[in-house]
């Protein structure tokens, strides 16, 4: 095992101080639309789904990285304000789509504005660090 330097210390406590202050600024962004920062990870796993707009609840909860009754809860929190649809699958009736409303997609969207600002922000700094912590052997 290598041993790793001080060097390759300060630049891993540096990204990963770099990762949670967009993480935070994410958080208060999505708490400032009225969001909890799990809801719009939700909105933003629905939309950002590869190849469509519409996912299972299943893949809701894989996505999320939460067990499927916590996907439930969620998608039902959203439902109940207007932020998404749900839509029985038309060949499986125990499957269940969830897919935003036109509510959802507009905070979505400005959510992911400004989450697209911050990152273009920040992306110097970010590329920065990955350089150098590719260049350490």
């Amino acid at each position: 095992m290598t041993q790793i330097k001080k060097s390759e210390y300060e630049v891993l406590a540096t990204f990963r101080y770099a990762l949670r202050q967009f993480l935070r600024f994410s958080e208060e962004a999505a708490r400032d639309a009225g969001l909890t920062p799990q809801q719009h990870q939700a909105l933003l796993s629905i939309k950002g789904f590869p190849d469509r707009d519409q996912i299972t609840i299943k893949e809701l909860a894989e996505r999320m990285q939460i067990r499927h009754h916590s996907a439930v809860g969620l998608a039902d929190r959203l439902t109940a304000r207007g932020l998404l649809k749900r839509e029985p699958s038309t060949a499986d009736r125990r499957q269940v789509y969830v897919t935003l409303s036109a509510r959802g997609l507009a905070l979505l969207e400005q959510l992911s504005s400004a989450h697209k600002k911050e990152l273009r922000r920040i992306l110097p700094e970010l590329q920065n660090l990955i350089e150098q912590l590719s260049a350490e052997k």
